[in-house]
């Protein structure tokens, strides 16, 4: 490259210092990311993560829109506006819908048509709403609390805790708490049973062959 002499000699002792300097900074900026992502209910998966990018400080941000299976539409700040949005909105035409026939319907079966067609879709997928703030997750909840009046044909602004409680209906919070829950515990209860006893003897007879005659 026609480099020698004394500005060759500084160049390889300025490489050979930053060498050893950039991988340990790599290597603390990814924990200090996935300590980050921890904190705010996210996993960065290490072993598979090929690329990570991260760009310069004061930099536009790219509104890159996730779409995850099941049609759960989730923005790149992971608020789930949209998903809430169109559940809300997809709920409401049913309670519409509900509210045109209930004079000719009885409670109990107004009670099904709202969990089979609201509650249902109130359920579809709400643990991933969990951590998410009281505010975001109103639109649900309005939703549920018009459908609790609707079946005991109350007026708007009729409290609803009693109502609730009377359908069995937990509120929305609690839902996605309980389905988290749910999802947790589920892989322990199909983990194969092990005894806490490691040092049992393994030349106890078989309980299934008879004992020996004794003469």
């Amino acid at each position: 490259m026609g480099i020698s002499g004394s500005a060759l000699t500084w160049f390889e002792s300025y490489l050979a210092d930053r060498s050893y300097q950039v991988p340990a900074r790599i290597s603390a900026c990814l924990a200090d990311i996935s300590a980050w992502m921890s904190t705010h209910h996210l996993k960065l998966n290490l072993g598979k993560t090929e690329l990570l990018f991260l760009p310069a400080k004061g930099s536009p941000m790219i509104d890159a829109s996730i779409t995850v299976e099941g049609s759960i539409v989730s923005p790149s700040q992971l608020c789930f506006s949209s998903h809430i949005a169109a559940i809300t909105w997809t709920c409401r035409f049913s309670l519409h819908n509900i509210r045109r026939i209930r004079p000719f319907l009885t409670q109990e079966a107004t009670q099904f048509l709202f969990q089979a067609l609201v509650i249902s879709r109130l359920d579809y997928c709400n643990s991933l709403l969990a951590g998410l703030p009281a505010c975001a997750i109103k639109p649900l909840q309005l939703v549920q609390n018009a459908a609790a009046r609707l079946v005991f044909n109350q007026p708007k602004f009729t409290h609803v805790t009693p109502l609730l409680s009377s359908l069995h209906w937990l509120p929305i919070a609690a839902r996605i708490r309980f389905k988290s829950l749910v999802l947790f515990k589920r892989p322990e209860v199909l983990l194969p049973h092990t005894s806490s006893h490691s040092s049992l003897p393994t030349d106890l007879p078989d309980p299934s062959v008879p004992p020996p005659l004794v003469n």
